[in-house]
């Protein structure tokens, strides 16, 4: 079922964190998308998380000259999840389009995504074909998607990240989740909803540095395997399982020797210490699988909110919505 060409108000929601370097690009070439499809209403809300460069200023100066772009501050800098739901919530429109800032999702794509929306489709991931990045970054992003496939207990597209098209009522479903360890393309894929699929070559970064390190992507990654599978708890349960049948099978091993009048060579202090060494690993990476999962409890019973708003003095107490 295809849908009414009156829908057709759609919103960009990018978080922005130290982006100076890119921003001047990635306006211009929003811009000439604009430009190009004057039958959709476009509007994109850039979100500033606490950028310490001058990333905010240049959004300003672009939201006043084109009432198309919009800028939402957050107080400071909460994280690329957090600055994303900020978007999500904030934003209006009958279709939100969800991208990096730093031009690696091509924005001449979000017109394939938003024709697979017009015929009927509530969710519109963008998939990779290839990527440019190298390099232990690459091997690691490989390694995960690789892996993550194989041991999420919900399926999940592999090769997707947050660039994608989902529908107002999939945005709604998404803003109603409490998580404050959140990873977007798991959410979007739990909401359900009719899904279809776009695929593309991801770019280089058009310009400046990652900000994205290394230990920010692997801390995603383990909100990924600990958000949405249970296999490491279940790991941990077939590894005692083993040990212990292990143990008892060296117990009925000696105790048939000693029955029996065999002589058994007594455990030298090398073995002894291997097997309290190995036991003692195994109890102590368990400790630390358990505590990874207690730690996202401790963070959601705390409900802090996921982020917070810096308010202009001019503006209504509750931020519009664009």
């Amino acid at each position: 079922m295809t849908r009414a060409a009156t829908t057709n108000q759609v919103t960009l929601v990018i978080p922005v964190f130290n982006e100076e370097a890119v921003l001047p690009e990635l306006l211009g070439r929003l811009t000439a998308l604009f430009d190009k499809h004057p039958a959709i209403t476009w509007s994109a809300l850039l979100v500033n998380d606490g950028s310490r460069d001058q990333s905010a200023q240049i959004i300003r100066t672009q939201s006043a000259r084109d009432a198309r772009f919009n800028l939402l501050e957050l107080t400071r800098n909460f994280g690329f999840q957090a600055a994303l739901a900020a978007g999500l919530a904030q934003a209006s429109g009958d279709a939100l389009v969800t991208l990096d800032a730093d031009l690696q999702d091509p924005p001449e794509v979000i017109p394939e995504l938003i024709a697979q929306w017009r015929q009927g489709l509530d969710v519109v991931r963008a998939v990779r074909r290839s990527r440019q990045e190298t390099g232990a970054r690459r091997a690691g992003m490989d390694l995960f998607h690789r892996l993550f496939g194989r041991v999420a207990d919900f399926p999940i597209e592999a090769n997707t990240g947050t660039f994608g098209l989902m529908d107002r009522e999939a945005v709604d479903a998404l803003n109603r989740l409490p998580e404050r360890n959140r990873f977007f393309p798991g959410l979007r894929s739990w909401v359900g909803f009719t899904t279809g699929e776009v695929f593309y070559d991801r770019q280089e970064r058009a310009a400046g540095e990652p900000q994205q390190t290394l230990g920010k992507l692997l801390r995603y990654a383990l909100d990924g395997v600990f958000s949405f599978s249970y296999l490491p708890l279940r790991l941990l349960t077939y590894t005692g399982v083993f040990i212990a049948l292990v143990g008892f099978a060296a117990a009925v091993f000696y105790t048939v020797r000693r029955l029996l009048n065999i002589e058994t060579a007594p455990t030298g202090y090398t073995t002894l210490v291997t097997i309290v060494l190995f036991l003692g690993g195994v109890q102590l990476i368990g400790i630390g699988v358990l505590g990874e999962y207690l730690g996202r409890v401790y963070d959601e019973v705390k409900h802090r909110p996921l982020y917070l708003i810096r308010r202009n003095p001019t503006e209504a107490t509750t931020p519009r919505k664009v």
